[in-house]
């Protein structure tokens, strides 16, 4: 089974429009971005870096959940969800935010590891091969690279994902 949302454009963190003081902490306004205009919002990433409270060294998903609450209104529900639920998202056409954080999820002795150590992705799509789960995201890009869609395998990072759902009412 494969569910994938053929509808999302990725934006690379590092593109043009990207303030470059801002670009290598952006991966979480840039992935709002991309949810954001699923629903047919355009906000600048440089905007929301601002707006979302982003720092430095990234976007705090609590911050995340509060300051986009406090913008979008009570138009959507926007909630830390579990694999469940981000899941059934993404069977409703729905993007999720997907959060790769090796530091505050105390990890970083893991044997595995993780495909990024702090990162925040969109997750737009999972496939169950043999018995295995395995996701699909746009990566948000690299210096002079836009964002590709990646697949990686679910057990090998389930220790440092986490996930919001972001949901029209």
């Amino acid at each position: 089974m494969r569910v994938m949302l053929n509808n999302i454009e990725g934006k690379s963190q590092y593109d043009r429009s990207v303030h470059p003081n801002y670009q290598s902490s952006a991966c979480g306004p840039t992935t709002m971005h991309v949810i954001l205009r699923s629903f047919n919002i355009d906000k600048n990433i440089n905007d929301l870096y601002k707006q979302l409270g982003t720092t430095k060294i990234g976007l705090f998903k609590w911050r995340l959940i509060k300051r986009l609450r406090h913008m979008l209104g009570s138009h959507f529900t926007i909630n830390s969800c579990s694999l469940a639920e981000a899941l059934a998202q993404l069977n409703r056409g729905n993007p999720v935010a997907l959060k790769f954080d090796q530091y505050f999820r105390f990890q970083w002795r893991s044997k595995k590891k993780p495909l990024f150590k702090y990162h925040w992705v969109p997750l737009i799509g999972y496939e169950r091969k043999d018995g295995e789960l395995y996701f699909i995201i746009h990566d948000n890009g690299g210096q002079g690279r836009s964002s590709q869609i990646r697949t990686f395998r679910y057990e090998d990072q389930k220790h440092v994902l986490s996930f919001v759902k972001v949901e029209k009412k």
